[in-house]
């Protein structure tokens, strides 16, 4: 689905954004966050598809050592997993369901990989990326990764919906994981013809169909496509054939935020601190690794 054309004031839906696809060498990922005409969602200021893809065996995705500062990375696998391993000298196995939650603050470097057992045999992988802008007062927080089993994680159910509550709180319940702001993030999966309706908690809000079609308001929203909702008031959601959609949103975070590369930041200053300290090696090192990223000339 195209851009969305002129909002009437009563439409609950501000903006559609159709996700610009890249292949990362026979990967495919989809950029939804940032987008030109809405940079974040409540906290949300980068969200990515991953997938889905199919790898042979003995291949896999190798995401070399890669510097963070001022956000929270939120790992979340639908299919597959990924090998994390962190400055920290944290190694965890990410897999479907769970949430690995990564805070950067000051600056932490992480590797993504496809693990050996993974690559012993055809795998698919398909998840979502997201980054999460940390308040003012955390931006430079001690770094921090912290992994929650599936099984700790709240479930929803309403008639035809299945929901996990990732992060956050809606709905009447809340999630374990620790956040530092307002927010939601929802893994929701709609039969056909099951409605849902979206509560007006929170000031920003956004449905993002991975696979399937959502209607609201009498408009569809096609497989990778999301519809930014108007604040305000509840929104109807009715799944036309069984549907897999992403629910987040939160309050607006506080103030400006730059994002180059890997970093977010309410300064350009510290945007260049980090780029210098990386080129110049002052952020640590992931144990056993010895490739990294090298900063990017523009």
């Amino acid at each position: 689905m195209n851009d969305s054309p002129t909002i009437k004031s009563n439409d609950p839906v501000e903006l559609t954004i159709a996700p610009r696809s890249r292949d990362l060498g026979g990967f495919s990922v989809r950029r939804i966050l940032p987008y030109a005409k809405r940079r974040l969602v409540g906290p949300f200021i980068f969200l990515d598809e991953m997938g889905p893809a199919t790898f042979a065996a003995g291949q896999g995705i190798d995401v070399r050592p890669h510097p963070h500062i001022g956000l929270a990375t939120v790992t979340y696998l639908f299919d597959g997993e990924i090998m994390h391993r962190d400055s920290l000298g944290v190694v965890q196995a990410i897999r479907p369901g769970a949430v690995n939650w990564m805070t950067a603050g000051r600056g932490i470097v992480h590797s993504e990989r496809s693990g050996e057992e993974a690559r012993a045999s055809v795998q698919r992988l398909h998840g979502m990326q997201s980054w999460i802008a940390l308040p003012l007062a955390q931006e430079e927080t001690k770094p921090e990764f912290v992994h929650y089993p599936t099984a700790d994680l709240p479930e929803i159910q309403q008639p035809g919906v299945w929901m996990r509550l990732i992060a956050g709180a809606v709905f009447g319940q809340s999630s374990p994981v620790r956040v530092f702001s307002e927010m939601f993030y929802v893994h929701a999966e709609f039969d056909e013809g099951a409605a849902l309706t979206l509560p007006a908690d929170h000031a920003e809000r956004a449905a993002y169909v991975v696979g399937g079609s959502l209607e609201i308001a009498g408009r569809l929203y096609e497989s990778n496509t999301m519809a930014v909702l108007a604040p305000g008031a509840a929104v109807e959601m009715t799944a036309r054939v069984a549907s897999r959609v992403m629910l987040l949103g939160g309050a607006a975070i506080d103030g400006q935020r730059h994002i180059w590369w890997n970093f977010v930041a309410s300064t350009p200053e510290r945007i260049e601190q980090a780029k210098a300290d990386w080129k110049a090696g002052r952020f640590a090192a992931v144990p056993g690794e010895d490739e990294f990223i090298p900063l990017p000339e523009s």
